[in-house]
Protein backbone atom coordinates (compact mmCIF):
# COMPACT_ATOMS: atom_id res chain seq x y z
CA UNK A 1 0.00 0.00 0.00
CA UNK A 2 1.78 2.66 -1.46
CA UNK A 3 -0.74 5.61 -1.49
CA UNK A 4 -3.89 5.55 0.21
CA UNK A 5 -6.86 8.37 0.38
CA UNK A 6 -9.55 7.32 2.62
CA UNK A 7 -12.23 8.55 4.81
CA UNK A 8 -13.13 7.48 8.59
CA UNK A 9 -16.47 7.81 10.02
CA UNK A 10 -16.83 7.64 13.56
CA UNK A 11 -20.27 7.28 14.88
CA UNK A 12 -20.26 7.76 18.51
CA UNK A 13 -22.78 8.09 21.24
CA UNK A 14 -21.47 11.46 21.75
CA UNK A 15 -20.75 13.34 18.06
CA UNK A 16 -20.41 11.78 14.48
CA UNK A 17 -17.28 12.65 12.98
CA UNK A 18 -15.83 12.48 9.59
CA UNK A 19 -11.98 12.73 9.12
CA UNK A 20 -10.34 12.30 5.75
CA UNK A 21 -6.74 10.89 5.27
CA UNK A 22 -3.57 10.44 2.80
CA UNK A 23 -0.97 8.07 3.58
CA UNK A 24 1.73 7.31 1.44
CA UNK A 25 5.38 5.94 2.33
CA UNK A 26 7.23 9.24 2.34
CA UNK A 27 4.90 11.60 3.92
CA UNK A 28 2.98 9.00 6.14
CA UNK A 29 -0.36 9.36 7.57
CA UNK A 30 -2.09 13.00 6.56
CA UNK A 31 -5.22 14.23 8.13
CA UNK A 32 -6.61 16.74 5.59
CA UNK A 33 -10.00 16.86 7.17
CA UNK A 34 -12.25 16.73 9.71
CA UNK A 35 -15.67 17.63 10.14
CA UNK A 36 -17.92 16.93 13.53
CA UNK A 37 -21.72 17.01 14.32
CA UNK A 38 -22.98 16.91 18.33
CA UNK A 39 -25.22 14.30 18.01
CA UNK A 40 -25.48 12.24 21.29
CA UNK A 41 -27.04 9.25 19.53
CA UNK A 42 -27.06 7.99 23.31
CA UNK A 43 -29.71 10.29 24.16
CA UNK A 44 -32.51 8.74 21.64
CA UNK A 45 -32.06 5.44 22.95
CA UNK A 46 -36.02 4.29 24.51
CA UNK A 47 -36.52 2.70 27.58
CA UNK A 48 -37.20 -0.53 25.36
CA UNK A 49 -33.54 -0.45 23.90
CA UNK A 50 -34.70 1.20 20.94
CA UNK A 51 -32.97 3.75 19.17
CA UNK A 52 -35.81 5.92 18.63
CA UNK A 53 -37.03 7.33 14.49
CA UNK A 54 -35.91 11.10 15.28
CA UNK A 55 -31.89 9.42 16.28
CA UNK A 56 -31.95 7.23 13.32
CA UNK A 57 -33.21 9.93 11.45
CA UNK A 58 -30.56 12.48 12.46
CA UNK A 59 -27.83 9.63 11.55
CA UNK A 60 -29.45 9.50 8.31
CA UNK A 61 -29.31 13.21 7.67
CA UNK A 62 -25.50 13.49 8.86
CA UNK A 63 -24.23 10.52 6.85
CA UNK A 64 -25.85 12.04 4.23
CA UNK A 65 -24.45 15.75 4.56
CA UNK A 66 -21.41 13.58 4.85
CA UNK A 67 -21.97 11.80 1.07
CA UNK A 68 -21.55 15.38 -0.27
CA UNK A 69 -18.35 16.00 1.13
CA UNK A 70 -16.88 12.56 0.08
CA UNK A 71 -18.14 13.77 -3.25
CA UNK A 72 -16.49 17.19 -2.99
CA UNK A 73 -13.10 15.64 -1.80
CA UNK A 74 -13.64 12.95 -4.75
CA UNK A 75 -13.03 10.13 -1.75
CA UNK A 76 -14.83 6.56 -2.25
CA UNK A 77 -13.08 4.01 0.18
CA UNK A 78 -14.94 4.34 3.43
CA UNK A 79 -15.06 3.29 6.51
CA UNK A 80 -17.89 3.41 8.83
CA UNK A 81 -17.43 2.45 12.20
CA UNK A 82 -20.16 2.57 15.17
CA UNK A 83 -19.73 2.23 18.78
CA UNK A 84 -22.28 2.20 22.03
CA UNK A 85 -24.97 4.19 21.09
CA UNK A 86 -25.69 1.85 17.94
CA UNK A 87 -24.14 -1.29 19.85
CA UNK A 88 -26.65 -1.13 22.48
CA UNK A 89 -29.61 -0.32 20.05
CA UNK A 90 -31.61 -3.20 19.93
CA UNK A 91 -32.88 -2.40 16.73
CA UNK A 92 -29.18 -2.06 15.06
CA UNK A 93 -29.24 -3.86 12.69
CA UNK A 94 -32.34 -2.45 10.83
CA UNK A 95 -30.83 1.11 11.31
CA UNK A 96 -27.37 -0.37 9.33
CA UNK A 97 -29.72 -1.92 6.90
CA UNK A 98 -31.28 1.70 6.99
CA UNK A 99 -28.49 3.53 6.58
CA UNK A 100 -26.83 1.26 3.64
CA UNK A 101 -30.14 2.10 1.44
CA UNK A 102 -30.65 6.01 2.19
CA UNK A 103 -27.15 7.08 1.88
CA UNK A 104 -25.16 4.57 0.47
CA UNK A 105 -22.57 4.41 3.19
CA UNK A 106 -22.29 0.35 4.91
CA UNK A 107 -21.99 0.99 8.68
CA UNK A 108 -19.93 -1.37 10.76
CA UNK A 109 -20.87 -1.85 14.47
CA UNK A 110 -17.53 -2.48 16.32
CA UNK A 111 -17.77 -5.01 19.04
CA UNK A 112 -16.44 -3.81 22.66
CA UNK A 113 -13.07 -5.37 22.31
CA UNK A 114 -12.46 -4.02 18.56
CA UNK A 115 -13.22 -0.36 20.26
CA UNK A 116 -10.44 -0.67 22.94
CA UNK A 117 -7.92 -2.75 20.83
CA UNK A 118 -8.06 0.24 18.01
CA UNK A 119 -7.92 3.13 20.98
CA UNK A 120 -4.46 0.96 21.94
CA UNK A 121 -3.13 0.72 18.51
CA UNK A 122 -3.36 4.39 17.90
CA UNK A 123 -1.84 5.18 21.46
CA UNK A 124 0.83 2.29 20.77
CA UNK A 125 2.02 3.68 18.00
CA UNK A 126 2.20 7.17 18.42
CA UNK A 127 3.66 8.02 22.16
CA UNK A 128 6.50 6.64 23.74
CA UNK A 129 5.07 5.36 27.01
CA UNK A 130 5.86 1.55 27.05
CA UNK A 131 3.40 0.34 29.14
CA UNK A 132 0.23 2.33 30.74
CA UNK A 133 -3.51 2.13 31.76
CA UNK A 134 -5.52 3.50 28.52
CA UNK A 135 -8.92 5.12 29.07
CA UNK A 136 -11.60 6.18 25.89
CA UNK A 137 -14.28 7.77 27.35
CA UNK A 138 -17.08 8.34 24.52
CA UNK A 139 -20.85 9.48 25.15
CA UNK A 140 -22.16 5.58 25.67
CA UNK A 141 -19.00 3.32 26.36
CA UNK A 142 -16.40 3.43 28.49
CA UNK A 143 -12.86 1.66 27.15
CA UNK A 144 -10.34 0.67 29.54
CA UNK A 145 -7.12 -1.45 28.34
CA UNK A 146 -3.84 -2.36 30.19
CA UNK A 147 -0.36 -2.67 27.45
CA UNK A 148 2.65 -3.22 29.20
CA UNK A 149 6.26 -3.00 26.93
CA UNK A 150 3.90 -1.67 23.69
CA UNK A 151 1.97 -5.59 24.26
CA UNK A 152 -1.67 -5.05 24.96
CA UNK A 153 -2.35 -7.76 27.86
CA UNK A 154 -6.55 -6.63 28.67
CA UNK A 155 -9.44 -4.87 27.69
CA UNK A 156 -12.72 -3.92 29.10
CA UNK A 157 -15.47 -2.45 27.75
CA UNK A 158 -18.15 -0.32 30.46
CA UNK A 159 -21.76 0.85 29.28
CA UNK A 160 -21.64 4.10 30.30
CA UNK A 161 -19.87 7.27 29.01
CA UNK A 162 -20.07 11.09 30.12
CA UNK A 163 -23.59 11.02 28.13
CA UNK A 164 -25.36 8.10 29.82
CA UNK A 165 -23.33 9.78 33.42
CA UNK A 166 -25.49 13.04 32.81
CA UNK A 167 -28.31 11.32 32.48
CA UNK A 168 -28.04 8.81 35.40
CA UNK A 169 -27.11 11.18 37.30
CA UNK A 170 -27.52 14.81 36.72
CA UNK A 171 -31.43 16.01 36.85
CA UNK A 172 -30.13 19.38 35.72
CA UNK A 173 -28.08 21.03 33.04
CA UNK A 174 -25.20 20.87 35.45
CA UNK A 175 -23.71 18.40 38.29
CA UNK A 176 -24.14 19.77 41.59
CA UNK A 177 -22.00 18.24 44.84
CA UNK A 178 -24.78 15.94 45.79
CA UNK A 179 -24.72 14.39 42.41
CA UNK A 180 -21.19 14.61 41.87
CA UNK A 181 -20.43 12.01 44.61
CA UNK A 182 -23.30 9.75 43.84
CA UNK A 183 -21.52 9.45 40.45
CA UNK A 184 -18.10 9.52 41.88
CA UNK A 185 -19.01 6.06 44.33
CA UNK A 186 -20.79 4.33 40.89
CA UNK A 187 -17.54 4.83 38.94
CA UNK A 188 -15.40 3.56 41.65
CA UNK A 189 -17.20 0.56 42.45
CA UNK A 190 -17.11 -0.20 38.75
CA UNK A 191 -13.32 0.57 38.02
CA UNK A 192 -12.52 -1.52 41.76
CA UNK A 193 -14.00 -4.76 40.16
CA UNK A 194 -11.23 -4.70 37.56
CA UNK A 195 -8.60 -6.18 39.94
CA UNK A 196 -6.09 -5.65 36.91
CA UNK A 197 -6.04 -2.22 37.24
CA UNK A 198 -6.08 -1.96 40.81
CA UNK A 199 -2.89 -0.21 42.32
CA UNK A 200 -0.53 -0.92 39.24
CA UNK A 201 0.99 2.47 39.54
CA UNK A 202 1.32 2.81 35.25
CA UNK A 203 0.52 5.82 34.03
CA UNK A 204 -3.33 6.62 32.52
CA UNK A 205 -3.46 7.54 29.11
CA UNK A 206 -6.88 9.42 28.20
CA UNK A 207 -8.42 9.62 24.96
CA UNK A 208 -11.11 11.21 23.16
CA UNK A 209 -12.69 14.64 22.99
CA UNK A 210 -13.59 15.18 26.76
CA UNK A 211 -9.46 14.06 27.54
CA UNK A 212 -8.76 16.59 25.01
CA UNK A 213 -11.11 19.56 26.01
CA UNK A 214 -9.50 19.11 29.51
CA UNK A 215 -5.96 19.48 28.51
CA UNK A 216 -7.02 22.77 26.47
CA UNK A 217 -8.51 24.30 29.13
CA UNK A 218 -5.55 23.31 31.69
CA UNK A 219 -2.78 24.83 29.36
CA UNK A 220 -5.11 28.25 28.48
CA UNK A 221 -5.25 28.04 32.69
CA UNK A 222 -1.41 28.06 32.91
CA UNK A 223 -0.75 30.03 29.86
CA UNK A 224 1.21 26.68 28.67
CA UNK A 225 3.85 27.99 26.10
CA UNK A 226 3.89 25.22 23.73
CA UNK A 227 0.52 24.22 20.99
CA UNK A 228 -0.51 20.58 21.21
CA UNK A 229 -2.39 18.38 23.77
CA UNK A 230 -0.94 14.95 22.42
CA UNK A 231 1.68 13.47 25.01
CA UNK A 232 0.47 16.26 27.06
CA UNK A 233 0.76 15.41 30.90
CA UNK A 234 -0.84 16.27 34.12
CA UNK A 235 -0.94 15.24 38.04
CA UNK A 236 -3.76 13.73 39.91
CA UNK A 237 -3.14 16.86 41.86
CA UNK A 238 -4.05 19.31 38.23
CA UNK A 239 -7.14 16.71 37.56
CA UNK A 240 -8.56 17.72 40.98
CA UNK A 241 -7.72 21.23 40.96
CA UNK A 242 -9.22 22.23 37.50
CA UNK A 243 -12.67 20.17 38.69
CA UNK A 244 -12.66 22.07 41.91
CA UNK A 245 -12.37 25.47 39.76
CA UNK A 246 -15.05 23.98 36.72
CA UNK A 247 -17.68 22.87 39.18
CA UNK A 248 -17.67 26.78 40.35
CA UNK A 249 -18.71 27.77 36.71
CA UNK A 250 -22.30 28.23 35.58
CA UNK A 251 -23.07 26.42 32.34
CA UNK A 252 -23.28 30.17 30.33
CA UNK A 253 -19.71 30.09 31.29
CA UNK A 254 -18.27 27.07 30.71
CA UNK A 255 -19.71 27.22 27.22
CA UNK A 256 -17.63 30.56 26.94
CA UNK A 257 -14.34 28.90 29.04
CA UNK A 258 -11.28 29.21 26.02
CA UNK A 259 -10.18 25.58 25.18
CA UNK A 260 -13.46 23.59 26.27
CA UNK A 261 -16.01 23.51 23.35
CA UNK A 262 -19.32 24.41 23.96
CA UNK A 263 -20.96 21.48 23.16
CA UNK A 264 -18.79 19.76 26.22
CA UNK A 265 -19.84 22.38 29.19
CA UNK A 266 -22.52 20.07 30.61
CA UNK A 267 -20.49 16.99 30.71
CA UNK A 268 -16.69 17.98 31.45
CA UNK A 269 -16.94 18.10 34.90
CA UNK A 270 -18.33 14.22 35.13
CA UNK A 271 -15.41 13.12 32.80
CA UNK A 272 -12.93 14.83 34.85
CA UNK A 273 -14.79 12.90 37.94
CA UNK A 274 -14.37 9.71 35.67
CA UNK A 275 -10.67 10.25 35.06
CA UNK A 276 -9.89 11.19 39.12
CA UNK A 277 -11.41 7.66 39.87
CA UNK A 278 -9.45 5.70 37.69
CA UNK A 279 -6.32 7.78 38.63
CA UNK A 280 -7.42 6.65 42.38
CA UNK A 281 -8.18 3.35 41.74
CA UNK A 282 -4.68 2.65 39.11
CA UNK A 283 -2.81 4.74 41.92
CA UNK A 284 -1.55 6.51 38.88
CA UNK A 285 0.20 9.85 39.66
CA UNK A 286 0.87 10.80 35.57
CA UNK A 287 -2.05 11.56 33.42
CA UNK A 288 -1.38 11.78 29.62
CA UNK A 289 -3.57 12.44 26.94
CA UNK A 290 -3.42 10.84 23.29
CA UNK A 291 -4.53 12.64 20.78
CA UNK A 292 -4.65 9.82 18.67
CA UNK A 293 -7.74 7.19 19.20
CA UNK A 294 -10.11 4.78 17.44
CA UNK A 295 -10.15 6.92 14.32
CA UNK A 296 -6.04 6.43 14.40
CA UNK A 297 -6.49 3.28 15.09
CA UNK A 298 -8.28 2.20 12.88
CA UNK A 299 -6.77 3.78 10.01
CA UNK A 300 -3.19 2.89 11.27
CA UNK A 301 -4.41 -0.88 11.25
CA UNK A 302 -5.39 -0.56 7.60
CA UNK A 303 -1.86 1.07 6.60
CA UNK A 304 -0.23 -1.87 8.52
CA UNK A 305 -1.77 -4.63 6.60
CA UNK A 306 -0.65 -3.30 3.75
CA UNK A 307 2.73 -2.54 4.51
CA UNK A 308 3.99 -3.97 8.36
CA UNK A 309 6.81 -2.00 8.44
CA UNK A 310 5.23 1.54 7.86
CA UNK A 311 5.06 2.03 12.11
CA UNK A 312 7.83 0.37 14.80
CA UNK A 313 5.72 1.14 17.80
CA UNK A 314 8.78 0.44 19.59
CA UNK A 315 10.52 3.10 17.92
CA UNK A 316 7.64 6.06 17.28
CA UNK A 317 10.06 8.58 16.97
CA UNK A 318 12.63 7.15 14.13
CA UNK A 319 9.38 7.67 11.51
CA UNK A 320 8.16 10.86 12.38
CA UNK A 321 11.46 12.34 13.18
CA UNK A 322 12.30 10.94 9.12
CA UNK A 323 8.66 12.71 8.08
CA UNK A 324 9.85 15.90 9.51
CA UNK A 325 13.17 15.45 7.89
CA UNK A 326 12.04 15.20 4.67
CA UNK A 327 9.50 17.43 4.76
CA UNK A 328 12.14 20.31 5.41
CA UNK A 329 14.83 19.33 2.11
CA UNK A 330 16.43 16.95 4.23
CA UNK A 331 17.90 13.79 1.93
CA UNK A 332 18.23 10.40 3.79
CA UNK A 333 21.87 10.23 3.09
CA UNK A 334 22.81 13.66 5.19
CA UNK A 335 20.69 12.63 7.50
CA UNK A 336 22.64 9.32 7.91
CA UNK A 337 25.50 11.00 8.07
CA UNK A 338 25.14 13.13 10.43
CA UNK A 339 23.90 10.79 12.63
CA UNK A 340 26.92 8.79 12.10
CA UNK A 341 29.07 11.63 12.54
CA UNK A 342 27.30 12.94 15.55
CA UNK A 343 27.68 9.49 17.51
CA UNK A 344 30.93 9.30 16.53
CA UNK A 345 31.96 12.64 18.34
CA UNK A 346 29.82 11.69 21.43
CA UNK A 347 31.84 9.00 22.16
CA UNK A 348 35.14 9.94 21.26
CA UNK A 349 34.50 12.93 23.43
CA UNK A 350 33.14 10.43 26.40
CA UNK A 351 36.54 8.29 25.56
CA UNK A 352 38.85 11.76 26.76
CA UNK A 353 36.17 12.30 29.59
CA UNK A 354 34.41 15.18 28.39
CA UNK A 355 30.96 13.62 28.86
CA UNK A 356 29.52 10.57 31.19
CA UNK A 357 27.99 8.46 28.85
CA UNK A 358 24.44 7.92 28.62
CA UNK A 359 22.32 6.17 25.91
CA UNK A 360 19.82 8.71 26.86
CA UNK A 361 21.38 11.49 25.97
CA UNK A 362 23.64 9.60 22.86
CA UNK A 363 19.80 8.85 21.68
CA UNK A 364 18.37 12.94 21.94
CA UNK A 365 21.62 13.71 20.39
CA UNK A 366 20.81 11.64 17.55
CA UNK A 367 17.46 12.64 16.91
CA UNK A 368 18.76 16.11 17.06
CA UNK A 369 21.37 15.87 14.23
CA UNK A 370 18.03 14.14 11.85
CA UNK A 371 16.64 17.68 12.19
CA UNK A 372 19.44 19.70 12.86
CA UNK A 373 19.24 23.22 10.87
CA UNK A 374 16.08 21.96 9.10
CA UNK A 375 14.55 26.07 9.48
CA UNK A 376 17.43 26.57 5.91
CA UNK A 377 14.52 25.10 4.26
CA UNK A 378 13.16 28.27 4.87
CA UNK A 379 15.34 31.18 5.41
CA UNK A 380 19.05 30.44 5.61
CA UNK A 381 19.86 33.74 7.20
CA UNK A 382 17.40 32.90 10.48
CA UNK A 383 17.43 28.78 10.41
CA UNK A 384 18.23 29.13 13.64
CA UNK A 385 14.94 31.03 14.49
CA UNK A 386 13.11 28.93 12.25
CA UNK A 387 14.11 25.60 13.28
CA UNK A 388 13.35 26.17 16.74
CA UNK A 389 9.71 27.46 15.96
CA UNK A 390 9.65 24.56 13.42
CA UNK A 391 10.11 21.86 15.87
CA UNK A 392 8.86 23.44 19.56
CA UNK A 393 5.32 24.02 17.65
CA UNK A 394 4.25 21.10 16.22
CA UNK A 395 3.08 17.84 18.33
CA UNK A 396 6.20 15.12 17.52
CA UNK A 397 4.95 11.65 17.93
CA UNK A 398 7.15 9.85 19.63
CA UNK A 399 8.02 12.94 22.21
CA UNK A 400 6.92 14.07 25.34
CA UNK A 401 6.92 17.77 25.48
CA UNK A 402 9.86 18.49 27.43
CA UNK A 403 11.77 16.71 25.19
CA UNK A 404 10.41 18.45 22.50
CA UNK A 405 11.79 20.93 23.87
CA UNK A 406 15.23 19.80 24.24
CA UNK A 407 15.04 18.77 20.50
CA UNK A 408 14.61 21.97 19.65
CA UNK A 409 17.14 23.85 21.46
CA UNK A 410 19.85 21.01 20.22
CA UNK A 411 18.26 21.42 16.65
CA UNK A 412 18.57 25.36 16.47
CA UNK A 413 22.08 25.89 18.47
CA UNK A 414 23.70 28.83 16.52
CA UNK A 415 25.46 30.40 19.83
CA UNK A 416 25.19 30.65 23.34
CA UNK A 417 23.08 33.97 23.02
CA UNK A 418 20.33 32.40 21.02
CA UNK A 419 19.95 29.00 23.25
CA UNK A 420 19.49 30.94 26.41
CA UNK A 421 16.53 33.09 24.77
CA UNK A 422 15.24 30.45 23.33
CA UNK A 423 15.62 28.34 26.54
CA UNK A 424 14.16 31.22 28.68
CA UNK A 425 10.36 29.99 29.09
CA UNK A 426 11.35 26.78 29.46
CA UNK A 427 13.95 27.06 32.58
CA UNK A 428 11.06 25.96 35.30
CA UNK A 429 11.18 22.73 32.98
CA UNK A 430 14.72 21.83 33.07
CA UNK A 431 17.57 21.71 35.51
CA UNK A 432 20.56 24.25 34.88
CA UNK A 433 22.73 21.42 34.75
CA UNK A 434 20.57 20.29 32.52
CA UNK A 435 20.70 23.30 30.25
CA UNK A 436 24.71 23.41 30.26
CA UNK A 437 24.63 19.94 28.97
CA UNK A 438 22.18 20.70 25.98
CA UNK A 439 24.20 23.55 25.25
CA UNK A 440 27.41 21.81 24.93
CA UNK A 441 25.20 19.43 22.78
CA UNK A 442 24.37 21.91 20.39
CA UNK A 443 27.84 23.17 20.07
CA UNK A 444 29.07 20.13 18.97
CA UNK A 445 25.92 19.48 16.31
CA UNK A 446 27.31 22.74 15.13
CA UNK A 447 30.12 21.34 14.50
CA UNK A 448 29.23 18.15 13.07
CA UNK A 449 27.06 20.34 10.91
CA UNK A 450 29.75 21.99 8.98
CA UNK A 451 31.55 18.98 8.42
CA UNK A 452 28.81 18.12 5.75
CA UNK A 453 28.43 21.78 4.38
CA UNK A 454 28.50 20.97 1.03
CA UNK A 455 26.67 18.08 1.83
CA UNK A 456 28.54 15.40 -0.19
CA UNK A 457 28.91 12.89 2.88
CA UNK A 458 32.46 12.74 2.28
CA UNK A 459 33.69 13.07 6.06
CA UNK A 460 33.37 9.47 7.30
CA UNK A 461 35.73 8.98 10.55
CA UNK A 462 35.96 11.06 13.21
CA UNK A 463 39.04 10.61 16.12
CA UNK A 464 39.52 13.03 19.19
CA UNK A 465 42.80 12.68 21.17
CA UNK A 466 43.94 14.81 23.80
CA UNK A 467 47.96 15.46 22.99
CA UNK A 468 49.08 17.89 25.83
CA UNK A 469 47.25 20.92 26.66
CA UNK A 470 45.24 20.71 22.74
CA UNK A 471 42.57 18.75 21.99
CA UNK A 472 42.96 17.40 18.49
CA UNK A 473 40.37 16.26 16.01
CA UNK A 474 41.49 13.90 13.26
CA UNK A 475 38.97 13.76 10.42
CA UNK A 476 38.80 11.19 7.97
CA UNK A 477 37.39 12.09 4.31
CA UNK A 478 36.62 9.66 0.86
CA UNK A 479 38.17 12.98 -0.79
CA UNK A 480 39.11 16.32 -1.28
CA UNK A 481 37.17 18.76 1.44
CA UNK A 482 38.14 22.05 1.01
CA UNK A 483 34.57 23.54 2.04
CA UNK A 484 34.70 21.28 5.27
CA UNK A 485 38.03 22.60 6.12
CA UNK A 486 37.39 26.02 5.98
CA UNK A 487 33.70 25.76 7.95
CA UNK A 488 35.16 23.61 10.13
CA UNK A 489 37.75 25.57 11.45
CA UNK A 490 35.17 28.79 11.65
CA UNK A 491 32.93 26.83 13.65
CA UNK A 492 35.57 24.99 16.24
CA UNK A 493 35.29 27.83 18.75
CA UNK A 494 32.15 26.73 19.78
CA UNK A 495 33.67 23.36 20.71
CA UNK A 496 36.69 24.74 22.30
CA UNK A 497 34.39 26.62 24.90
CA UNK A 498 32.98 23.26 25.75
CA UNK A 499 36.68 21.58 25.70
CA UNK A 500 37.96 24.84 27.80
CA UNK A 501 40.89 24.07 25.67
CA UNK A 502 42.17 24.90 22.03
CA UNK A 503 41.72 22.70 19.00
CA UNK A 504 43.55 21.66 16.63
CA UNK A 505 41.66 19.71 13.40
CA UNK A 506 43.85 17.54 11.20
CA UNK A 507 41.82 16.47 7.71
CA UNK A 508 42.84 12.97 5.84
CA UNK A 509 41.70 11.88 2.72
Amino acid sequence: MKNIKTAIIDIGSNTIRLVLYSYNKNEGLHEFGNIKTVARLRTYLLPNGEMSEDGIQLLADTLTAFRLILADYNVTDVKAAATAAVRQAINNEQIIERMKQETGIKIDILTEEEEAYYGFIAVAHSMDTPSAITIDIGGGSTEITLFVNKKLQRTYSFPFGTVSLKQKFVKGTMINIEEQEQLKAYVKEQFSSLQWIKNIGLPVIAIGGSARNIAQVHQQKHNYPLPGVHQYEMKRTDLVELRNCLSEFSFENLKRLDGLSSDRADIIVPALEVFITLMSVVESQTFQISKKGLREGLIISRVLQGNSQAYDKYNVFDESGRRLALAYGRKEEEVITLVQLTEQLYRECCQIGMFEFLELDLDLLKKAARVYAIGEYIELDSSSQHTFYLIANQSIEGLSHVDRVKLALLASYKNRDYFQRFAQPFEHWITKEELKKLRDFGALLKFVYALNMTKRNVVKKIVVEQVNEIIQIKLTTSERAIAEMTQAEKQKKHIERVFKKNVQLIFKD
